[in-house]
């Protein structure tokens, strides 16, 4: 963002009664950030790594002949391996936001924003499009130097190089995505003459299109101004959650220090202000000044000045992931993992047990086949040749299961009432659904005028225990 963009100008008196301009908003610096090796770092490249193997993966998983993870908008049913999702079924989805939900707000309250330095996507694909930076154009002052450099084939070479690298992968990201609602052999069998749909045509290109721009060129921008998590965070932030800190008591006052001497008989600290804490921060940010809504805990900066804390031989721990009263000595981190059973957490992780038991109890004990009574508007009534009266419904049978299912339909709720269809024991292939036309009859002396309850009886061939009843009326004259 430019700074004519940046800045409003605004009215300040001073003592000359001069006007000054004064900016609403930071200009944007490229950041360029250290490469850094640690255990966290560690953790961050197997979390990169693990979750860009179930994304891209899960598409070519086949289930049953079919593809294992598949959201089938046109026929409206949702294929998660086994498990057949249909519209009315909908109600897990709710179950399955309102897990997450909690789950955040659960994992922040104890451990902050993990889940963002680790696995959003956000953090994932900028740890790609770097880590393709420092492959193509290197380590940090050699980026620095390049962008500075004015413009020559070598820079031309290796920034096209970069960006055609990144443009390919972002790609990569969107043909996978549409390999979740199209079926991804039949996208890579058009690919050769690129015959897709426009539909998948617009996501695919829609989704590798933001992926290049939050990724490459936006990066912390969207951490820091766009991500609505970053604002409300705070809310779940108390005294107890572990984040990441800096040892001010132990690391102050802070300056370079000389060798062969105590930094006790300088009236130093531990850290040295070498900078190198801020130079790997993925967002800029200088973790000394205290905890800031920046950052995104994915603890670059712990990697880091424990690699220094080596070096001058001092012990590890100058910048580390603690609670605010553990750091102002309220109890030894320790007693960190106690901290758990503090009222806000309890309640969050209640909540979230009850959500996904109730969700797991009901997926469990759903019944393999779903009807619907739907009756025939255009016959309310009529009277058969065996002066018997008879309405028309049409029953839609929903086999969710992964085998063909033969069902055998009935009624009751009225003397003597009898049930027609076309065939005796109604076959659905699997996950399919089938609609047949069924003629109840009664005799005029217990259908008089008016509605009366009956309820249809749908049990299943092959598992005799199961059935379904389902409310409906019969129209009597």
């Amino acid at each position: 963002m430019s700074d004519s963009l940046n800045k409003i100008p605004i009215k300040v008196e001073n003592s000359a009664k001069q006007e000054e301009t004064v900016s609403l908003y930071e200009s944007h610096k490229k950041l360029y950030p250290r490469a850094v090796r640690g255990v966290f770092n560690n953790f961050r490249l197997l979390f990169v790594i693990g979750t860009q193997l179930v994304f891209l993966g899960l598409p070519w998983l086949q289930w049953n002949g079919r593809q294992a993870v598949f959201f089938d908008m046109i026929n409206r049913k949702f294929y998660l391996f086994g498990l057949t999702i249909w519209p009315q079924d909908f109600v897990y989805l709710a179950a399955l936001l309102m897990c997450c939900a909690f789950g955040l707000f659960a994992w922040t309250t104890i451990a902050g924003r993990l889940w963002c330095g680790y696995s959003c996507p956000q953090t994932v694909y900028t740890e790609i499009m770097l880590l393709i930076e420092q492959w193509v154009e290197g380590d940090r002052s050699k980026r620095m130097k390049l962008d500075a450099a004015p413009m020559s084939f070598a820079k031309l070479r290796l920034k096209f190089t970069k960006h055609f690298i990144m443009i390919v992968f972002s790609l990569w990201t969107g043909f996978t995505l549409v390999g979740y609602f199209t079926p991804i052999k039949s996208l890579v069998a058009a690919a050769p003459t690129f015959s897709y749909g426009p539909w998948e045509t617009f996501w695919m290109f829609f989704y590798a299109g933001f992926t290049y721009l939050f990724a490459v060129f936006m990066r912390e921008q969207v951490c820091k101004y766009m991500c609505p998590y970053a604002r409300f965070q705070s809310v779940m932030f108390d005294a107890d959650t572990l984040i990441i800190s800096y040892d001010e008591a132990r690391g102050e006052p802070r300056g370079a220090r000389k060798k062969g001497s105590s930094p006790k008989e300088q009236g130093l600290g531990d850290c040295i202000n070498c900078g190198i804490c801020v130079q790997v921060c993925p967002v800029g940010i200088d973790i000394r000044n205290g905890l800031q809504y920046e950052c995104i805990g994915c603890a670059a900066c712990i990697d880091a000045c424990d690699e220094v804390m080596d070096k001058i031989h001092s012990p590890r721990g100058l910048i580390r992931y603690t609670t605010e009263n553990a750091l102002e000595g309220k109890y030894p981190e320790k007693a960190i993992p106690s901290r758990l059973k503090r009222p806000r957490v309890v309640m969050y992780v209640l909540v979230l047990c009850i959500v996904f038991g109730s969700a797991i109890t009901s997926l469990a004990l759903r019944k393999p086949f779903k009807v619907d009574v739907i009756r025939d508007r255009a016959s309310l009534v009529r009277e058969t040749d065996e002066g018997w009266l008879e309405n028309t419904y049409i029953i839609k049978i929903i086999n969710t299961t992964e085998q063909n299912q033969r069902f055998r339909i009935s009624a009751t709720g009225m003397p003597e009432i009898k049930v027609k269809t076309d065939t005796p024991d109604l076959q659905v292939g699997a996950t399919l659904t089938q609609d047949v036309t069924v003629h109840v009859q009664v005799d005029p002396q217990y259908a008089t005028k008016g509605s009366h309850k009956i309820h249809f009886i749908v049990e299943s061939v092959n598992h005799p225990d199961l059935r379904v009843e389902e409310k409906s009326s019969f129209i009597g004259e």
